[in-house]
C-alpha cells in the first residue's frame, strides 16, 4: 500500500503544537499540521522526559519515516491533522455532522481518505446517499 504524503499547511508551526491531540476518527480532514514519531523509553528511546514517553514533529513525512526506522523505542509516524468539520460516529451506523474544530492524530494511511470540501459531508450525509457511503470515504467502493 502507497502511504499518502502531503505537505504541512504552515511549516513555522510545526513543533508548536500541543502534545495532546484526539486520537483518528472524524473520516475526513483538511490539514496536516505535522507530522509526529512518538519515542519510548521502556522500547529503548533516550530518556529525555523523565520516563515518560515524548514526541519528535516534522515537517515531512518521510523524515518521519526516516527518523522513526533509524531510532530505537520509537513508533511508526503518525499525522497531526486539523479537521473543521466531521462526521462523528457515535454507534455503528449513525453518522452526525460535527461542525466545530478538532485536532487529531491519524495513523498516515488514513491520508488516503478524502480531504473534505464543501460538498463532502452534506453529500455524505443526503438522504439518497448510497448504503456503502463508509467504503466510499475509506477509498474501498
Amino acid at each position: 500500500m502507497t502511504v499518502p504524503s502531503h505537505p504541512v499547511v504552515a511549516p513555522g508551526l510545526v513543533g508548536t503544537y500541543p502534545a495532546e491531540a484526539e486520537a483518528g476518527g472524524g473520516y475526513v480532514w483538511d490539514a496536516v499540521l505535522e507530522y509526529r514519531v512518538r519515542s519510548h523509553p521502556e522500547r529503548g528511546a533516550p530518556d529525555l522526559a523523565d520516563g515518560s514517553d515524548y514526541y519528535h514533529p516534522f515537517e515531512t513525512y518521510e523524515e518521519a519515516l526516516e527518523f522513526s526506522a533509524s531510532s530505537k523505542g520509537a513508533e511508526e509516524p503518525l499525522a497531526l491533522i486539523v479537521q473543521e468539520e466531521y462526521i462523528d460516529e457515535p454507534e455503528p451506523g449513525r453518522y452526525l455532522h460535527v461542525r466545530e474544530r478538532r485536532v487529531a492524530e491519524w495513523h498516515v494511511p488514513f491520508l488516503s481518505r478524502p480531504r473534505r470540501t464543501a460538498d463532502t459531508i452534506p453529500r455524505f450525509m443526503a438522504l439518497d446517499a448510497p448504503p456503502n457511503r463508509l467504503d466510499i470515504l475509506r477509498g474501498l467502493a
